[in-house]
């Protein structure tokens, strides 16, 4: 299993309108005890690359402590981050982490408003030019694509580099899944104030029209992620959101090289679907290979599932053998 999405601390300093995680009354974070219970299970795994993600990974109290770890076993290590703790842990996310990727939902009133924080953007770029200073690190964004920011898509490209970021990338808003912390599906209240709606796709494509001509002007020195077809996935997403075209899943092997490790132990094969086990009763590679993972992974159908079928964040993990480099 190369790829371990790791969430060590329940908590957000967000309050996005897009998210539930920031409103979890409890205060977890994950102990380098349990890390250790599961070492010899991680090192068996041949677990290659652990992207530490939370709520707010950055708000762990001993977060070295748990990079540290990681790095002893040679995996390469991802940070997850709203950006806003950025600066003041500069010197740690420089020497340990390999990767960061910040969230960035728009130029910076749009990015502030849907985040739910004034002064958000302000801290965002301060913290990527903080790291700048002390290091190449490879910086980049990750806009969620929504209702609040659709039309401002084109211009979340130019703060991403008024930022320094090194390049961007694009989903759609998860609007029908239990994910990020909601214990029930969204009303059709609430998603149709985060849905892109029938009457926005046109605007919508023009934004990615826009794009794809800065992705081939700004490249090699800014990237963005996806190319004009990969940015039509998520027009096609709101579409079939709005009942105009059937959903049609993403190629996806997530289940298969990954798994998702929750601060209070519950193991999930990805984000969308439900626990295969908790490490309270296991370690993880014991739950990986039990009879609850092995049938979830078997009777899994991609194409038909209907939570693959409107899935946002999908991954297809080519190993680079594989790939033929």
């Amino acid at each position: 299993m190369p790829i371990l999405l790791l969430h060590v601390h329940s908590r957000c300093n967000c309050r996005c309108a897009m998210c539930d995680i920031w409103k979890r009354e409890e205060n977890q974070e994950l102990d380098i005890s349990v890390l250790e219970r599961q070492r010899e299970s991680l090192l068996s795994l041949g677990v290659e690359q652990v992207v530490f993600t939370g709520g707010e990974a950055l708000m762990h109290r001993k977060l070295p402590e748990l990079t540290h770890f990681f790095r002893e076993i040679g995996a390469t290590l991802t940070l997850l981050t709203s950006g806003l703790l950025l600066e003041k842990h500069a010197a740690l996310v420089t020497a340990e982490f390999h990767e960061v990727i910040v969230s960035l939902d728009g130029p910076p009133e749009v990015h502030d408003q849907i985040r739910g924080v004034k002064g958000a953007f302000a801290l965002l770029s301060r913290g990527v030019h903080a790291l700048k200073r002390q290091s190449a690190l490879p910086v980049r964004a990750r806009c969620t694509v929504q209702h609040a920011n659709f039309a401002h898509l084109a211009a979340t490209v130019d703060a991403a580099l008024d930022a320094g970021l090194d390049g961007i990338s694009f989903l759609a808003a998860d609007l029908s899944s239990t994910a990020f912390n909601r214990e029930l599906v969204w009303p059709i209240e609430r998603r149709s104030a985060v849905q892109v709606d029938a009457t926005e796709l046109e605007t919508l494509n023009r934004q990615f029209d826009l794009i794809a001509e800065a992705r081939e002007r700004l490249a090699p020195a800014f990237s963005i992620a996806e190319n004009r077809k990969k940015l039509q996935r998520i027009t096609d997403h709101f579409a079939a959101e709005a009942g105009l075209v059937p959903h049609r899943a993403p190629v996806c092997n997530a289940p298969w090289v990954s798994a998702v490790w929750e601060v209070d132990g519950t193991v999930k094969p990805c984000f969308f679907h439900q626990p295969i086990g908790n490490l309270a009763h296991g370690t993880l590679e014991d739950i990986l290979h039990g009879d609850s993972a092995s049938e979830f992974r078997s009777g899994l159908k991609v194409d038909e599932n209907e939570i693959c079928r409107r899935c946002v964040c999908s991954l297809n993990y080519q190993p680079l053998n594989d790939a033929g480099v």
